[in-house]
């Protein structure tokens, strides 16, 4: 009960110390995109929601998503069922103002369809936002886990099944496999690999880096 009650407080909690990262991390974005309020945002991998309770909402917000479509959405809100890295062209011959992401680019499997994923979000928008978890930082966000990332695929399963720090401990193998093979941190070099023409952005914790935002402005 403990260490659920230490993951509540570090990553679930509606003001943990992730919701709040998140939070300072939306008052970064309305300060690097002064006319926010007036974009037409593609945000790859999100929800409808997050948008909601940020301090500065887009006039337009399309969200692409793996999950189901939300059964209602608000005026200013469209949302499709899509792969990021495989997007429809319905989806590709649009233009935005801005291409956002939040902690999926280490989630879409593999470089290869993080190198697709990159090159729709560079093209369909003269200006984008992407962040992901930063490789090196000692934790591993997904599951808590010091040290998680740099461990055999067998050894990462085992800590996804039994690790108490983990979302849901006790998962089947299976599941678990899935989860460890499609979640796959990134490093500094290989984002500037991929967004060659962004400022690479460090967000720090404790001093030391924790994630990483590729930036570019119009």
């Amino acid at each position: 009960m403990a260490l659920h009650s230490l993951r509540f407080y570090l990553v679930d909690s509606p003001t943990s110390v992730g919701a709040r990262r998140r939070a300072r991390r939306a008052g970064w974005l309305a300060d690097a995109f002064p006319d926010l309020a007036e974009m037409t945002v593609l945000d790859l991998g999100g929800r409808v929601e997050s948008w909601s309770t940020v301090p500065v909402r887009p006039a337009r917000v399309h969200v692409v998503n793996l999950e189901p479509l939300p059964a209602e959405l608000p005026a200013w809100a469209e949302a499709d069922h899509a792969d990021a890295c495989e997007l429809p062209e319905r989806i590709l011959r649009r233009r935005y103002d801005l291409v956002f992401s939040n902690s999926v680019l280490e989630h879409v499997g593999g470089h290869e369809r993080r190198r697709r994923m990159a090159e729709a979000v560079r093209a369909l928008a003269p200006a984008y936002w992407v962040q992901t978890p930063y490789r090196y930082f000692p934790v591993e966000p997904h599951w808590v886990a010091p040290g998680m990332q740099f461990l055999p695929v067998p050894a990462r399963v085992f800590v996804a099944r039994k690790w108490p720090l983990a979302y849901t401990p006790g998962k089947s193998y299976e599941l678990a496999m899935r989860q460890v093979l499609t979640t796959e941190l990134v490093g500094r070099a290989e984002l500037r690999y991929l967004f060659p023409d962004a400022t690479i952005r460090g967000e720090r914790l404790l001093g030391l880096t924790k994630s990483l935002i590729a930036v570019r402005r119009p």
